[in-house]
């Protein structure tokens, strides 16, 4: 079996040949990339790398939404000993500055003129920097870039004079040489640099495809960020391993309509996107006329009571064998061709998922199996099987991988997945790594079928002022599965007490409004009236009853716009960079704390 990831292409593409490889939107349609043409393409790039002097060692950053040149970037660099920098393309010109003044690298790739306009900005400042090698180069005049078609023209011709060099490059890469350099996004903090080697990866890969049953025939549509290591590994590298098609959705908003006309049979995603696609399940019942909204509100009944037994695994009754496939015909079948009707099932990491959504779309017959992982795992460490997902849980852990829970609680694991370090930070990697084990900084507990649940991330927990730990995630997760609720970010660290921010779902608040005679309030007003807060007060209410006094919040205030990445308030990957949040709201937080109402 190949060591590297260059050499394991390499076989890959000898198997695979003229199938496709990637889809990409082209024209307003799908157009294919066989195994070969990428091949060609990742030996041209390789060749002009090594023209333009890229050492072994050498770090070159890519800067572009998920597509096919991403990928082919991606092994040319690898193949030719270099380290791989795969960045946010929303990131702006100081972040990329802080990346670049840390990795310094000699080559930038970028996607548009617009992501080579800030590289440029940056080159000024970081001098490593001598080529930028852009996609869609357009109208790009600037000094020391070159279009991607001229690079890969370039490419072709020197590469047979090249030809012993590249390959004495590729053959003397080693599964313990760094691969890539991946700056964690971060809720806090600067970014440091995650170095990983080829091992890691195609360690991580091969344990995962003993568990995952991916294989040649699978197409997975792609729309997580490729420089975030969950679609990095679980949907390039192990979809390469595994000779399966990757393709690329045009954008998060044009997920459904890519589903429709590519037919995915595999899709990664984060929580934030199942529990959009759960708000627009759970309003199409609601908007139904009446005879098809009973119709589904009964299938979702036989569903779930199917589900259950299945989680049990216990037998399922004739009769509600027969009552699972009248629900198929006349419900889930059609929710699932609005998938692409191929759909084998999802694959969910990045955050905690809410057990309620997971155990909701089981009950359809669509299957969401969650993992658990860090950017310094490479990332998986353990994740659910398809046969039997533990719904609430993470899964058990993923063959070679050794884990443990500290006294704390902390998440601790071990094994060849582990990362080689934090990038010119000694320090900061001895504090991480302690005889092997990696300190995640998750907080969990294994449960009776050792299935890992994690509770909280261990800097994210709130302690109240009467000593008493809350988890917010566990929290916002019980909140969001509210119809009425889009956004939920929990506070009270040192407080008596915990409070809530609330995002209404528009759509809902706008369809109570008018059913109340309120329909040309404003957002603003509608959020101040005393019966908008009351409905939501009662909301929460119910989704936390049955929790401990403690951990319930006690006081909510609602929110006109959500939290976002373009406004700093989440991380790349949906996630709340809580002191940011909690700073801008700083005024709002502090009046829950004074008023004497459970809302404000």
């Amino acid at each position: 079996m190949a060591e590297t990831i260059p050499a394991l292409f390499i076989e890959q593409v000898a198997a695979c040949g003229s199938r496709p490889l990637f889809f990409a939107k082209r024209g307003g349609t799908y157009q294919s990339i066989s195994w070969h043409r990428a091949a060609e393409d990742v030996l041209a790039l390789s060749s002009v790398l090594i023209h333009r002097q890229v050492a072994v060692g050498d770090r070159v950053l890519i800067l572009s939404e998920n597509r096919p040149e991403w990928g082919i970037a991606d092994l040319a660099i690898q193949s030719i000993g270099a380290w791989t920098v795969p960045v946010y393309p929303s990131l702006g010109e100081q972040d990329l500055l802080v990346i670049c003044r840390d990795c310094q690298p000699v080559v930038c790739i970028a996607s548009t003129a617009d992501q080579a306009k800030k590289l440029f900005t940056v080159a000024g400042t970081v001098h490593s920097i001598r080529l930028i090698i852009v996609m869609d180069a357009g109208t790009v005049t600037y000094e020391q870039t070159i279009p991607w078609a001229q690079a890969l023209a370039d490419g072709a011709q020197m590469q047979t004079k090249l030809k012993d060099l590249l390959e004495s490059r590729r053959t003397h890469l080693r599964p313990d040489d760094t691969a890539t350099l991946i700056y964690t996004s971060g809720t806090t903090g600067e970014p440091k640099g995650v170095r990983l080697s080829h091992r890691n990866f195609l360690f991580n890969v091969d344990a995962c495809l003993q568990v995952i049953p991916v294989t040649s025939t699978d197409l997975h549509l792609s729309f997580l960020p490729l420089c975030h290591v969950f679609e990095r590994m679980a949907g390039w590298y192990l979809m390469l391993t595994a000779g399966a098609s990757v393709a690329y959705a045009e954008d998060m908003d044009t997920i459904p309509q890519n589903m429709l006309e590519i037919h995915p049979t595999v899709m990664l995603g984060v929580p934030r996107f199942f529990e959009k696609l759960y708000a627009r399940i759970q309003e199409g019942i609601r908007q139904a006329p009446a005879g098809k909204r009973r119709l589904a509100e009964w299938a979702l009944r036989v569903g779930r009571r199917v589900a259950t037994l299945q989680q049990a695994r216990q037998p399922i009754p004739m009769s509600l064998t027969a009552q699972r496939w009248l629900a198929q015909r006349l419900v889930f079948k059609k929710l699932q061709t609005r998938l692409g009707g191929r759909l084998r099932f999802f694959v969910s990491g990045g955050a905690p998922l809410s057990k309620e959504i997971g155990e909701f779309f089981y009950s359809l017959g669509v299957t969401i199996i969650e993992g658990y992982g860090l950017t310094e795992t490479s990332p998986v460490i353990t994740v659910n099987r398809l046969a039997t997902p533990r719904f609430g849980t993470v899964g058990p852990v993923v063959p070679g991988v050794e884990l443990r829970v500290a006294e704390d609680g902390e998440v601790l694991t071990k094994g060849p997945h582990v990362m080689q370090g934090y990038y010119q930070k000694p320090e900061a990697t001895a504090a991480a790594i302690h005889d092997g084990w990696l300190h995640t900084g998750d907080i969990g507990h294994l449960d009776t079928e050792h299935c890992l649940v994690i509770t909280d991330r261990k800097k994210d927990l709130i302690k109240t002022a009467g000593g008493k730990f809350v988890a917010p995630q566990k929290l916002e997760n019980l909140f969001v599965t509210d119809p009425a609720i889009s956004q939920a970010f929990i506070y009270g660290d040192t407080q008596p007490y915990c409070v809530a921010l609330i995002v209404p779902n528009m759509e809902y608040l706008r369809r109570y409004a008018e059913s109340h005679g309120r329909s040309g309030a404003s957002v603003d007003q509608l959020l101040h009236d005393p019966q908008v807060i009351q409905l939501y007060w009662d909301r929460v209410q119910a989704k936390q009853h049955g929790l401990a006094n403690f951990e319930q919040v006690k006081k909510i205030a609602l929110l006109s716009h959500e939290f976002s990445q373009a406004s700093g308030e989440l991380t790349p990957t949906l996630k709340a960079k809580r002191g940011i949040i909690a700073a801008r709201y700083d005024q709002v937080l502090r009046r829950l704390y004074q008023v004497a109402s459970p809302a404000a």
